[in-house]
């Protein structure tokens, strides 16, 4: 079994279809709960620091073994480090990993619901031109989904939209501001009173 296997089995579960799956998990995913928080931590926390502290890189020769990393640096700090800063500590090392392996097309060694975890990465970024990259990327994912999964596909690229609207407004995420140490101006501190301007 390669290293990074039970990482994966434990972040995508049993299931092959895409639907099933993401039933399955997208509590685990997109959920705020201790429970899984702690489980993360006591599961991945040493190989998180590994890889926020440069080290895994050999994981990333392998496809699954790049999935891996990203989740490490990407999906997992936002669990084990929720509401403190270093909750987006491996976005600068996600970010050069995961446009590597796009350009060379390792996201299409992958299945669908997996590639979403990697351009999930571009999504993230406070950057305006990724979020572009993230919005392409979902585009063109949801444009090869089958039809049973058309649904699910499209809520990623809506999300993917939603993201890109805030940083073409704000050049930021607001409501990273608290945790992160910065000053929100006026018009964030109002933004942050509707509804859906936190993820």
């Amino acid at each position: 079994m390669q290293p990074w296997e039970p990482l994966l089995d434990w972040w995508f579960g049993p299931s092959t279809s895409a639907v099933d799956v993401a039933a399955a998990r997208n509590t685990l995913w997109f959920g705020k709960r201790d429970e899984q928080d702690a489980e993360a931590r006591e599961r991945f926390g040493d190989l998180v620091e590994q890889a926020l502290a440069g080290g895994l890189q050999e994981w990333s020769a392998d496809s699954r073994g790049w999935l891996a990393n990203i989740l490490l640096l990407d999906q997992l700090p936002r669990m084990i480090y929720r509401d403190t800063p270093l909750a987006f500590a491996g976005d600068a090392l996600a970010q050069p990993l995961a446009e590597e392996g796009v350009t060379l097309g390792w996201d299409r060694q992958l299945s669908p619901l997996q590639r979403v975890f990697i351009y999930l990465v571009f999504e993230h970024a406070e950057n305006l031109p990724q979020q572009r990259r993230s919005m392409q990327l979902f585009g063109d994912l949801h444009a090869s989904a089958a039809d049973g999964e058309l649904k699910l596909f499209a809520g990623f690229l809506d999300y993917a939209e939603r993201h890109l609207r805030i940083i073409e407004r704000f050049a930021r995420f607001p409501h990273r501001n608290e945790t992160l140490g910065r000053v929100s101006t006026d018009a964030e501190l109002r933004f942050l009173l509707e509804p859906g301007s936190r993820f």
